[in-house]
């Protein structure tokens, strides 16, 4: 892109204004009830890696209990908890809150160069419904964990014990925070960009954002819906669902996937953000497409929404129904394909610089784009009439949520460590943490598509005694020790940077968005002077294209008319 001259700009920046909010001085004002988004985004990224913690302890409690056959580990009924559990853990207690409420908090509103959100009191109220639907969600543990895995179907859910209850609440207390957080940062990029920075000239993380918060309004609306008919039913027994008082259990599978199928996107959108900030930064090339990269997240949001049923073949769907849904379903590949093709292109020619966070963004190319395959057979109806209830889903969603979404997650923890804290993590370690996830993920989760294509069951104590199925599950259950070890190495080296990490100056990646452009970690403030945009930040070779820069000493610089220069040696 041709470099706009910072003599023929129209474009003025803002004049020195105050925050739009007093900084507080008492420490539960500035890091327990903030309205910093900052400081919200680090409050949800620590909550966050706890109940990661937690809900890698019940995997490998499930692993534990599949080293044998049949083992008595576990009842079946303590299993089934435990499983249950797990996956409404990972999936809104995880992932959802660490790249929407994490990274989306504490960068969007730094790349588009604003001072804060939109609103930030409901931001802080947001947040605080988050750890409130955990303590909810794992104290079901005390009265009776819900059993029906994580999709609760009825009439197995109405027939569960107490804790059903809480999780109901706890996910619809979610609901709410991802709702709230999707209206909030609708409004902050939509109204508070900064001058001269056009939605083609917004970093891809926001677009990824931006198409993430929309998805969350609308389809969270049948998520809280199915949940308080739920509710409602096992409370007061009134029969939305129950097929014996007339009810009917597949209005909750349309319901549910209606949003969960959404929400697949929802944990991955943002992930796909954070890939398109990491892999031009250490490829030191432009990234290749980026319009077609920003509208093809609009366009996965959109068909996102029509593909609900792919999850409902075996449910007794009519078959004239079922084909529209598997066509659409194939359709969705066509804009993330876009994404893929457009990376490696980007990948390709650059001067690539293989730090941990270019590692995880190309091992989310390897194994997202694994999953999005086992994802097309899946689609074909004969297929997924036979592999439904199998391994092979177990298989196929986990390289979707862990080898693309908490891929992602990592490589954006590694990315903006150094802006969130000022300090740099250690380099060796994070390359062991790389190396040591992507074997022992792949150990773990590759095994499971072979032993669903030979019949095991998912949601299962026990499987049947053959040489292949034992072998196979010993593998995966080693390995997942040893993916569970390797996470011990990213919270070590987070500690171990935290105190003794070197300084990492303002921009120590050489990158180009906007929130590199001010101090290691931002002043409370953000920006003295919000800057105006001149172009995309993508195109290395070229001028940066801001003026009206605050330098991390707090002085107005002259407009900068030289390429940022590579980063310094580590």
């Amino acid at each position: 892109m041709a470099v706009v001259s910072t003599t023929t700009t129209t474009v003025a920046p803002h004049a020195v204004l105050d925050h739009i909010h007093p900084e507080p001085t008492s420490f539960v004002r500035r890091y327990i009830f903030s309205i910093d988004h900052k400081v919200i985004g680090i409050q949800y990224m620590i909550t966050g890696l706890l109940f990661f913690v937690l809900a890698g302890l019940l995997a490998e409690l499930i692993r534990i209990q599949l080293l044998h056959n049949d083992a008595r580990f576990m009842s079946p009924e303590v299993y089934n908890g435990v499983y249950t559990m797990h996956g409404s853990a990972m999936v809104w207690m995880v992932i959802i809150p660490l790249v929407t409420g994490g990274f989306g908090n504490f960068v969007m509103p730094l790349q588009i160069g604003a001072r804060d959100v939109a609103f930030p009191w409901l931001n802080l109220a947001s947040f605080w419904m988050f750890p409130i639907a955990g303590v909810l969600l794992f104290g079901a543990f005390l009265v009776g964990a819900p059993d029906a895995g994580w999709t609760e179907y009825p009439p197995v859910s109405l027939q569960g014990p107490v804790g059903t209850n809480y999780w109901c609440v706890a996910i619809f207390l979610i609901g709410i925070s991802s709702t709230l957080t999707g209206i909030n940062f609708i409004v902050t990029i939509l109204k508070m960009r900064a001058p001269g920075m056009t939605l083609t000239r917004m970093p891809l993380f926001v677009w990824a954002q931006l198409s993430t918060a929309a998805l969350s309004m609308i389809a969270t609306t049948a998520l809280a819906a199915a949940l308080l008919a739920l509710f409602l039913e096992r409370v007061f027994g009134i029969p939305f669902y129950d097929p014996t008082k007339g009810g009917s259990p597949i209005l909750w599978q349309h319901m549910f996937w209606f949003y969960s199928h959404p929400a697949v996107y929802i944990m991955i959108l943002p992930a796909f953000g954070i890939i398109s900030e990491v892999l031009p930064t250490f490829a030191r090339k432009p990234i290749f497409g980026y319009k077609m990269i920003a509208f093809s997240s609009v366009a996965i949001a959109l068909v996102g929404f029509m593909v609900w049923a792919h999850h409902m073949f075996t449910s007794g769907l009519a078959p004239w129904l079922q084909l529209p849904f598997m066509i659409l379903t194939m359709i969705v590949a066509i804009p993330t394909g876009i994404k893929i093709f457009s990376w490696m292109a980007t990948l390709w020619g650059g001067s690539i610089e293989l730090t941990p966070a270019m590692l995880f963004a190309i091992g989310f190319l390897i194994t997202f784009t694994f999953g999005g395959i086992t994802g097309v057979f899946l689609a074909a109806i004969p297929v997924d009439l036979h592999a439904h209830g199998t391994y092979f889903v177990v298989g196929h969603f986990h390289y979707v949520l862990y080898g693309g979404s908490v891929f992602g997650i990592f490589a954006g923890l590694y990315y903006w460590w150094p802006k969130i804290t000022g300090r740099m993590m250690n380099e060796r370690v994070g390359l062991w943490h790389f190396w040591l996830t992507f074997i022992s993920f792949n150990c773990t989760f590759l095994p499971m598509h072979w032993l669903g294509l030979q019949g095991m069951p998912r949601r299962v104590a026990t499987y049947l005694d053959s040489h292949d199925a034992v072998f196979w599950n010993q593998v995966a259950s080693i390995s997942s020790f040893v993916l569970a070890a390797s996470t011990l190495l990213l919270f070590g080296n987070m500690a171990w940077s935290f105190y003794k990490g070197k300084r990492a100056g303002a921009n120590p990646w050489g990158a180009r968005t906007l929130e590199w452009m001010i101090s290691s970690p931002p002043p409370y403030y953000n920006y003295k002077r919000v800057p105006a945009v001149l172009a995309t930040p993508y195109d290395f070779g070229n001028p940066l294209p801001y003026i009206g820069l605050d330098s991390p000493e707090g002085t107005l610089p002259t407009p900068q008319l030289t390429a940022p220069p590579a980063p310094a040696p580590r």
